[in-house]
């Protein structure tokens, strides 16, 4: 049987704009442990230019407007602690084809960075997991994940 991964900042990982906002926007406690997993460097979150104007635009259209943004936390969480790739890297690959084409970019990055988790609520996205699992990515919310640390961490010798 073969050992799960570990958690380290070599873990690539990626985050959708969903789950972007429900951490620095309303501060849902449910990314409360993703959260803490990126910011201490025990994950390597990794975006792009797009990604990161894809969650601008959907700030500028007002979406979260009643949670009043704090555009400066937003920014300085992306410079301090997102590895930023070009938007080029893995425009090409669609190997998962996603319903959804504004997700795209999400699987793509997932799956040229060998991302160990793509954290997602979105039901198209989530309904990939499977064929992800193919390419070595595990789609999952962040309650999940949490669950599944925990788990990992209570069963630790």
């Amino acid at each position: 049987m073969q050992a799960e991964p570990t958690q380290s900042a070599d873990t690539p990982v990626v985050i959708d704009t969903q789950i972007v906002m429900d951490w620095l926007v309303f501060r849902d406690p449910s990314c409360l442990a993703l959260s803490e997993a990126v910011t201490q460097s025990r994950l390597n979150w990794c975006t792009t230019p797009r990604m990161y104007a894809e969650l601008l635009h959907v700030l500028g259209r007002g979406v979260a407007a009643a949670w009043q943004p704090d555009l400066a936390l937003i920014a300085d969480s992306f410079e301090r602690h997102a590895h930023r790739l070009p938007d080029e890297a893995p425009s090409a690959l669609h190997l998962l084809r996603c319903r959804d084409p504004d997700d795209q970019m999400f699987l793509d990055l997932a799956v040229a960075v060998k991302a160990r988790w793509l954290f997602s609520r979105d039901r198209a996205v989530l309904a990939l997991a499977k064929r992800a699992r193919a390419y070595g990515v595990q789609i999952i919310t962040p309650v999940a994940w949490a669950k599944q640390q925990a788990q990992r961490g209570s069963a630790a010798p």
